[in-house]
């Protein structure tokens, strides 16, 4: 009799995303750094309900054409690293490629995207990590990107997390730490519809 099995792919999921989303402003540390990362001089940050319904990220970065926008949700995808050389050349905030997967395991997330050089952009939609649409669609340039329902398919570690108003003390930790140390970029951040 095995013994041994290879566990499903939604299961190991959601495990690599208990290592990257321990809490909302997890999230909202990893997405600023892929912002910072793509070059972006804005950045505007949502919350509603310490993150719980609503983490939102828009920024005025590079933007990804849509062959990019479908494989940043793969595990270990990432435009950091090529060569195991890379590892110690690193000048980036982030290089797994482990954030978005992670996150979408967890959560509801829609992907909006457009380079400056494209005349439309593209909408992903995921759900605890399975895709459930994609269209070609008219936005500005940069990434907006917006994460519902964090855990809503892990009821236990929802129950895990605080208050809203401990949880948003942790997001504004996080995002103060990254906006401190970038000043040549603007920040804003909103929580429940307050700047």
């Amino acid at each position: 009799m095995q013994v041994i099995k290879r566990l499903p792919i939604h299961l190991s999921n959601q495990i690599a995303a208990g290592e990257v989303v321990q809490r909302p402003a997890s999230v909202i540390k990893e997405l600023l750094e892929n912002s910072i990362d793509a070059g972006a001089t804005e950045i505007v940050v949502t919350v509603r309900e310490g993150g719980r319904t609503l983490l939102s990220i828009l920024d005025n970065g590079t933007g990804m054409n849509s062959e990019d926008a479908l494989l940043c949700f793969e595990r270990h995808a990432t435009s950091k690293l090529h060569t195991i050389d890379d590892l110690f050349q690193l000048g980036t905030m982030g290089f797994r490629g482990e954030a978005l997967a992670s996150i979408a395991a967890v959560s509801q997330v829609t992907l909006r995207t457009r380079m400056s050089d494209s005349p439309t952009g593209i909408q992903i939609r995921y759900e605890g990590g399975a895709l459930v649409s994609q269209e070609e669609i008219v936005c500005p340039k940069g990434t907006l990107i917006e994460v519902k329902n964090l855990f809503y398919n892990i009821p236990a570690r929802r129950n895990f997390l605080k208050s809203d108003a401990i949880e948003f003390n942790h997001i504004e930790d996080a995002f103060l730490c990254i906006a401190i140390a970038h000043p040549e970029v603007a920040f804003i951040l909103h929580n429940n519809n307050r700047l």
